[in-house]
């Protein structure tokens, strides 16, 4: 039988890091009151472009309701607004409000912060293959969650 280690667990190890990240970033946007589960909303809206959440959430990758949530709790804090698609008046349109867009340049820096402490000790060819590297895994688990075949990640 095969000893479990979890060093060897790639899921395990990516949700590791992933905790440890949103502390990191909790503990910079401490004093904004944004936390770390906010943080894809706003990088989805932070180009300006109005989105609905049906839209929002296939974009981030959760579920209606999370993303319900989410948006509720953004909406409370001042971070977002919704006003009716002019297309569809059963949905709403979502934006960062003028509180949300201001917060922009101090979000860019706390996640470019813990981003560089995560890679501090990687040189520039080791970071770059580690986020190809990464992207592929989220392909291939995309992939598989959608029931598609696995992409071709052969170089051209």
């Amino acid at each position: 039988m095969n000893k479990l280690d979890a060093k060897d667990s790639a899921g395990y190890m990516t949700n590791h890091a992933a905790r440890l990240f949103a502390r990191a970033i909790d503990a910079r946007l401490a004093d904004t009151g944004v936390g770390s589960g906010a943080l894809p909303v706003i990088f989805a809206l932070a180009a300006g472009v109005p989105r609905t959440q049906a839209d929002l959430a296939r974009t981030i990758g959760i579920e209606q309701p999370t993303m319900a949530a989410t948006l509720a709790r953004m909406e409370r804090d001042g971070l977002i607004v919704r006003r009716p698609d002019p297309t569809d008046k059963r949905k709403a349109l979502v934006t960062l409000s003028h509180a949300g867009r201001a917060l922009l340049p101090t979000v860019r820096t706390a996640t470019a912060a813990v981003n560089e402490t995560a890679l501090q000790n990687l040189d520039s060819e080791e970071r770059a293959a580690f986020l190809t590297l990464l992207a592929r895994v989220c392909a291939n688990l995309d992939a598989h969650v959608r029931g598609d075949p696995p992409p071709d990640h052969t170089e051209p």
